[in-house]
């Protein structure tokens, strides 16, 4: 596993503005990515996956795209991207609560299976079957042997996912902890982001190096040639979007799948119809 490189899905540089010297580091990083950049590339992606979505279905691909990494890294607003403009019968999101008690005497990856998909369709798990080697271990949420059972099935568990001839794509956006700290007080700031903080979200900003070491097993043990990861460096966020779904564009070997306009049908006669009288109130036209 050690032998299989890492890919890091790097900053486009061609798409940046101006350069700026990064103080803390001496090095140079790219400057602010201009709106109309980001809109344009992003809708150019977005149309690609409507037709990687027509591929999927046409050929009765099965993919999962997993996504991890540290909190407030943005894996949720990758997501939103990549559904936003494509059918939730085929892209679903899959981004579960903590088990109950029931769920607890399961096999681990039961509860995962059952979210698995069938023909035609693309699952992103929002966090996955990772919470166990992640924040289940560091803050003792698992027992030992059950952290240490998972880290030995979990590379099979895959293997057997891919055999099936199931797409796994694993992604882990990566930020610092400078970046992290930012979002955090945005988030204490802005009341429409109240509810992304938790009191979990707080320890896990405390143990930031206890999740460091958590990572490390986590790639140590689970990056193969079949299942590998993917970092996405996700300090700009508008950046690791775009280089993201780019990169899972490119994981999936689709073509163009021809499509016609259907013609509108004309409205049927209306015959003998009245609307009723019906005592409803609108709702106001406040705008």
């Amino acid at each position: 596993m050690g032998n299989v490189p890492i890919s890091i899905i790097s900053i486009a540089e061609s798409q940046v503005s101006k350069k700026k010297p990064d103080e803390d580091q001496g090095a140079e990083r790219p400057g602010k990515l201009k709106g109309k950049v980001y809109k344009k590339a992003l809708a150019k992606l977005q149309a690609d996956l409507c037709s990687v979505q027509r591929w999927v279905k046409e050929h009765g691909e099965r993919i999962v795209v997993v996504f991890e990494g540290r909190d407030t890294a943005g894996k949720g607003g990758v997501i939103k991207r990549i559904v936003e403009k494509v059918s939730p019968r085929i892209f679903r999101v899959v981004a579960l609560p903590a088990p109950n008690d029931r769920e607890r005497t399961q096999f681990y990856y039961q509860r995962y299976v059952q979210h698995l998909p069938a023909a035609g369709e693309v699952v992103l798990f929002d966090r996955s079957w990772y919470n166990r080697a992640g924040v289940e271990r560091v803050m003792g949420f698992c027992e030992d042997h059950e952290y240490e059972e998972f880290m030995r099935t979990c590379p099979g568990f895959e293997l057997a996912l891919v055999q099936s001839g199931i797409r796994l794509i694993k992604y882990w956006l990566d930020v610092g902890p400078e970046q992290q700290e930012e979002r955090f007080r945005s988030r204490m700031t802005d009341p429409t982001k109240h509810w992304k903080l938790s009191p979990m979200d707080l320890e896990a900003r405390r143990r930031w190096y206890d999740y460091s070491r958590a990572y490390d097993e986590i790639f140590a043990h689970t990056h193969t040639s079949w299942a590998p990861w993917h970092l996405v460096d996700a300090t700009d966020q508008k950046r690791a979007r775009l280089n993201c779904i780019a990169h899972l564009v490119d994981q999936v070997p689709w073509t163009e799948v021809a499509w016609e306009a259907p013609q509108l049908p004309a409205r049927q006669d209306p015959g003998d119809y009245e609307p009723p009288a019906l005592k409803i109130e609108r709702v106001p036209a406040r705008w």
